[in-house]
């Protein structure tokens, strides 16, 4: 169950990277109409959307390390 969802949040993190590139590389107007922050008479870039994605991603991956990794447990004697 723990590599399922370690999977998925390594599955969503890349999708949240993609989403931070999206946002900080096409402005608001060329956005496809579904994403939040559209809007067809603004130039800019929404920066701060970018790095919430950015943001998030790494949360996921800082998640799916810890999920997989070795358990020390403590033998006892």
């Amino acid at each position: 169950m723990k590599r399922a969802l370690a999977i998925a949040a390594i599955v969503v993190g890349v999708i949240c990277l993609i989403l931070a590139y999206i946002y900080w590389t096409t402005p608001a107007s060329g956005l496809p109409a579904f994403f939040p922050g559209y809007d067809p008479t603004m130039a800019g870039i929404h920066f701060k959307h970018g790095l919430a994605a950015l943001i998030l991603a790494i949360l996921l991956f800082i998640y799916a390390w810890f999920a997989t990794g070795k358990k020390n447990r403590a033998q006892k004697p």
